[in-house]
């Protein structure tokens, strides 16, 4: 072993360690570069309001590509689920906070999560049961759905939902951005789930070798179908913050998010190839992408140089992976 992949292997077993560093170091430059305003209350609230919807999306990811899998479909599935809550929510606006209307809040919010795990259950019958590549599957269903909510809606937005939803977006619990705190839950149970459950040890098993779990009894085709309705739900998750944050729904919101989901991923430490990754790397590589958005937004740059970074961080990445492999 040289050297240089010495190195590497060294970084590898230390991720959340370099991620740490790379977010202090990334403050420390754009507080250099643009002033107090990198590290002011505004930025930081306005980064707390930003990251929710992205990191729940990536947590959707994550599952997927622990198992040996990705879901192209998570930003298709995300807007359909949150067309159908618009669609219902939308369908009776009362105004007044009855009961009556508060359950329909709450049948509305039911039925976007049923799309959500339909959405994920088809991926997982076409993964787990068919055998077909998570990609062309995910792909697929990607392109299906959106064209669903294209048809439906033909491409209007929804729009004027009740406050007991805006606020899941927009409001605040203590200071803290109630998103936030639906974002800060959805990553702690799936840590549980995946770090402390037989289902967890039973995901990263299959990513490290599914014929091997298959031979130790692991119910493969099973477990992957629980990973994309997980990965299905999630997405519904963050299509009822994503809708309260914007106060609306369409069928081609956040589709830049897609590629960025699996860079957060795949930065945090999770292996593109499945078996190995935790939740709080993904976690503080989603912070590191949030520094150096409001950095650029701060520094008056163009929104797609910070997609370059980060289609430069991806490459980086990826590159560091294949010569650890070497």
């Amino acid at each position: 072993m040289t050297p240089w992949q010495r190195l590497l292997a060294l970084g590898a077993g230390g991720t959340n360690g370099i991620l740490a560093a790379a977010i202090a170091a990334a403050l420390l430059l754009f507080a250099l570069l643009a002033g107090e305003a990198m590290l002011s209350p505004a930025a930081l609230r306005s980064m707390a309001f930003q990251m929710p919807e992205l990191g729940i999306l990536s947590l959707a990811m994550m599952v997927t590509l622990l198992s040996g899998g990705i879901n192209l479909s998570v930003i298709a599935t995300a807007n359909l689920s949150a067309l159908a809550m618009a669609a219902v929510l939308t369908a009776w606006p009362a105004p007044d906070a009855t009961l009556p209307w508060l359950l329909w809040q709450a049948a509305a919010i039911a039925a976007g999560f049923l799309v959500a795990g339909a959405a994920g259950l088809l991926n997982g019958l076409l993964v787990a049961r068919l055998g077909v590549s998570p990609i062309l599957a995910t792909l697929g269903t990607m392109t299906l759905l959106k064209g669903i909510a294209l048809g439906l809606t033909r491409g209007e937005v929804l729009s004027g939902f009740p406050e007991p939803i805006l606020f899941l977006g927009n409001g605040t619990v203590a200071g803290i951005p109630a998103a936030l705190l639906i974002f800060a839950v959805a990553a702690i149970v799936l840590s549980v789930i995946l770090g402390r459950t037989p289902f967890g040890g039973a995901v990263t098993f299959i990513g490290s070798n599914p014929e091997a779990a298959r031979f130790s009894g692991i119910d493969v085709t099973g477990v992957l179908l629980r990973v994309h309705l997980l990965s299905g739900l999630l997405a519904g998750l963050a299509a009822l913050v994503m809708m309260a944050r914007f106060n609306s729904a369409n069928a081609a919101y956040g589709e830049s998010y897609l590629l960025v989901t699996i860079l957060a991923a795949v930065l945090g430490g999770i292996n593109p190839m499945g078996g190995f990754g935790k939740v709080g790397g993904l976690v503080l590589a989603l912070v590191l992408l949030q520094v150096v958005s409001t950095g650029f937004n701060l520094l008056d740059l163009s929104a797609f140089l910070t997609l370059a970074i980060w289609g430069a961080l991806l490459l980086a990445v990826a590159g560091a992976a294949a010569c650890r492999h070497r």
